[in-house]
C-alpha cells in the first residue's frame, strides 16, 4: 500500500433525528466531531413504512393504471 494517500479513519459521534447518539468510525470530519443527521432510519418513510402519498396528476402512474386496468 502507498503511504500518505489514504484518508484518516477515526471515531466520530452520529446524532440521529430523535436525539440518540452512537459512535462509529468514519473519514468524515475530525476525531470526536458530531455528525447530525437530517434523515435517518427512525424518521424516513422509506424505512418506517409511513404514509406515502403518490402525487400524480395524469402522468405516468395514471397512464400505467389505464393501460393495465383489465390485467389481473
Amino acid at each position: 500500500m502507498k503511504k500518505d494517500i489514504h484518508p484518516d479513519y477515526h471515531l466520530i459521534n452520529v446524532k440521529m433525528t430523535n436525539g440518540t447518539e452512537f459512535q462509529t468510525k468514519s473519514t468524515w470530519g475530525k476525531e470526536g466531531d458530531t455528525l447530525t443527521l437530517d434523515i435517518d432510519p427512525t424518521s424516513h418513510p422509506a424505512w418506517t413504512g409511513g404514509n406515502q402519498q403518490l402525487m400524480d396528476r395524469g402522468g405516468r402512474v395514471s397512464r400505467f393504471k389505464d393501460k393495465f386496468k383489465g390485467f389481473v
